[in-house]
């Protein structure tokens, strides 16, 4: 197949759609990449490019196609406004002029934010082709969620945006189960929705990390309990610093944290205000590929999440990472992503931002002989073979699109009716 992806985010940015397009490739089938200049999370274009290119380069066989945009900066919410803006006009006025090949399909990446699905509506009525949509957000529930929006007027344009994309998709993927009454609701069209989790790039997997190992060196002695991942308002970061502030007497627990994002800042400070620098630790952000050897160098593995009816219904993408690398997990969210844990017996479990048992399982962890976590491990890691496991998703999506690319061919061959 032919394949036209659109998204605003991509490699040298680290999102997993940039493995997605590695599958393709490795399956054969030619992809051409519509994204913008990239600057997350930094907020200004990596070294190398400026906010108008290079326009074209290349990410193994792949084209990837540049356009013009705004960078974030600090992340302000006007600024993160016309970020977005900026590329949806880039994208719609210069993805056709850049992408003239004749595609087989459309497919849209949508992170935040969902106006990534309008230039990719435009390219499927200016190509003639079907449209596919992979929600790993939804909107305008996610606004809400993080406070980002309250004005009822603006979650109204929003939610009437969101409709007019669905409905010009063809096949619409979801994350996450709990997605799929939610899209239908917001004018998806249910015979195109499917469910398609995510999966973690084929280097997450159990390593032995040497006891003289770099990562070992620069983790505190005592207890692990390690999150890695985007720093956002999202992750209720404060939920892991209160069970710290909780345990600061107790036994030798240390919270590392591994990533950036917009609260990164507020982080730091946060651990200087509350003194807490001897048993929360934020050790800077480290590319991908080194990841596994830093999860699997942990005792468990932190994932937490805000509470909130739209926020417990997503799978957080780090959580396949975990389950991939077979260690135990600590975790305060509710919805699918600890139904997940839970089934899996993978870890130890609270509600969303509930620190006082974030706090009682991180002591009941560190209490356990290593027996019993390594065997919760084995299960996560078996759970994610059984679940998530990359080549049999990619198969499924390749399926899918085989079977849209096909039927829209066979459409536009057949005679047209009087």
């Amino acid at each position: 197949m032919k394949i036209l992806l659109v998204s605003q985010y991509f490699w040298p940015e680290s999102f997993r759609v940039n493995d997605l397009v590695r599958a393709w490739q490795e399956r054969g089938h030619q992809v051409t990449v519509l994204t913008g200049i990239p600057n997350y999370p930094q907020g200004r274009p990596f070294t190398g490019y400026s906010a108008f290119g290079p326009a074209t380069e290349h990410f193994g066989s792949s084209r990837v196609v540049r356009v013009p945009l705004l960078p974030r900066g600090r992340g302000s919410r006007v600024r993160l406004a016309v970020n977005y803006l900026s590329f949806v006009l880039s994208a719609s006025l210069l993805g056709p002029l850049r992408c003239r090949e004749r595609f087989d399909c459309v497919f849209v990446y949508q992170l935040s934010p969902v106006t990534v699905g309008i230039p990719g509506a435009v390219l499927r009525r200016l190509r003639g082709v079907p449209m596919a949509l992979w929600v790993q957000d939804l909107w305008p529930e996610t606004l809400t969620a993080v406070d980002a929006v309250r004005s009822p007027l603006v979650l109204a344009v929003v939610r009437r945006l969101v409709r007019w994309i669905y409905r010009r998709c063809d096949l619409l993927l979801v994350q996450s189960r709990g997605f799929v009454s939610a899209v239908e609701t917001c004018g998806a069209d249910p015979v195109h929705v499917r469910h398609l989790p995510n999966w973690s790039e084929s280097f997450y997997r159990p390593v032995e990390v040497e006891a003289d190992a770099p990562e070992r060196a620069a983790l505190p002695q005592g207890f692990v309990a390690l999150f890695a991942g985007n720093l956002g308002d999202a992750q209720s970061l404060e939920t892991i610093l209160e069970a710290a502030d909780r345990l600061r007497h107790g036994p030798e627990i240390h919270w590392v944290l591994l990533g950036e994002g917009s609260r990164r800042r507020w982080l730091e400070s946060e651990i200087v205000r509350r003194r807490l620098g001897g048993s929360v630790h934020w050790l800077g952000a480290h590319p991908a590929e080194s990841m596994p050897r830093w999860l699997c160098a942990a005792d468990a593995l932190v994932i937490t999440l805000r509470a909130g009816d739209a926020i417990s219904l997503t799978v957080p993408t780090k959580l396949q990472s975990y389950l991939a690398c077979g260690r135990p997990i600590l975790g305060a969210l509710d919805g699918e992503g600890a139904d997940i844990v839970r089934c899996a017996g993978a870890g130890l479990i609270g509600p969303a931002g509930d620190a006082g048992e974030l706090a009682a399982n991180a002591l009941t962890l560190a209490g356990s002989p290593a027996e019993e976590r390594a065997a919760m491990g084995r299960a996560g890691r078996d759970y994610f073979l059984g679940h998530f496991e990359r080549e049999g998703l990619v198969g499924r999506l390749e399926t899918w699109l085989e079977e849209l690319t096909g039927a829209e061919r066979r459409v536009a061959n057949e005679p047209r009716r009087a």
